[in-house]
């Protein structure tokens, strides 16, 4: 299979390969909820491959959800918006909370990283404090490469405020104020997206979710289009790999919006 480089991460990995990395760093104790890999980006991996080093000692598994099936399952109503508009991703870069800029683009180099938001469809405007502001527009639902099916492909719920845990929402907007979340979903006209709706989408993931328990020596291959992935709170060590294979471009799915890169 064809790695590819992990590049617009929402979360710091450590790199082992090329190709080959961490799982993201999220807080152990915190459930990283279904998300397609990369739904973000203009290219995405076509297939995620795991391995686990070390498994957890409760918890911790990557569980998994057929995307065909939730979106048949979501409320037409709000499938029929996001088809129509499309949803749009927000995202603060700074030191402190998330991907830096560099664990993000690759480097620091301000040119550059303006270069690649150009050639990527990104929005972006620098904060008087050096922040960088992000925006970008992008297809909630698609058409699998190969089958043709129509799937519910995006990180709608996973990056919006309303799945950060209370506190750190409330701790967060306190700092960083509302427009300055280290990330945050939106409808695609830019309308902020209720928490009801967040709810719906997660409790429909929950009844669609599949898992199975990591053993150390596993492996486990993902068809990022086709299915959902998340992560689950977990005790003890964990050291699981990822390695983002088969890049498929966004043009290649039958996207229901259009997005033009510079």
């Amino acid at each position: 299979t064809t790695l590819m480089p992990d590049r617009e991460s929402f979360a710091p990995r450590r790199t082992y390969e090329d190709g080959v990395y961490s799982s993201s760093k999220w807080p152990p104790n915190q459930q990283m909820c279904m998300h397609h890999e990369l739904s973000y980006a203009l290219e995405f991996p076509g297939l995620m491959l795991y391995a686990c080093l070390d498994a957890p000692d409760q918890g911790g598994a990557t569980a998994v959800a057929d995307a065909p099936a939730v979106l048949d399952a979501l409320p037409a109503s709000l499938t029929a918006r996001f088809e129509r508009e499309g949803w749009l991703l927000t995202r603060t870069y700074n030191d402190e909370i998330g991907a830096s800029l560099a664990e993000a683009f690759g480097t620091e180099d301000r040119a550059a990283v303006e270069h690649y938001c150009r050639a990527h469809a990104i929005e972006f405007a620098w904060q008087g404090d050096g922040s960088l502001r992000t925006r970008q527009r992008r297809s909630a639902v698609v058409r699998h490469p190969v089958t043709g099916r129509r799937c519910w492909f995006n990180q709608i719920a996973f990056l919006n405020e309303w799945t950060m845990d209370p506190e750190v929402r409330e701790y967060l907007v306190d700092v960083y104020g509302s427009d300055g979340l280290p990330f945050n979903t939106r409808y695609g006209n830019g309308d902020p997206i209720d928490e009801d709706v967040v709810l719906i989408i997660n409790e429909v993931y929950g009844a669609h979710t599949a898992r199975e328990p990591w053993h150390s020596g596993d492996l486990l291959l993902v068809d990022n289009i086709r299915t959902a992935h998340s992560r689950e709170p977990f005790e003890g060590p964990r050291e699981v790999l990822a390695a983002l294979g088969d890049p498929v471009r966004l043009t290649d799915c039958a996207p229901t919006i259009e997005v033009r890169a510079a």
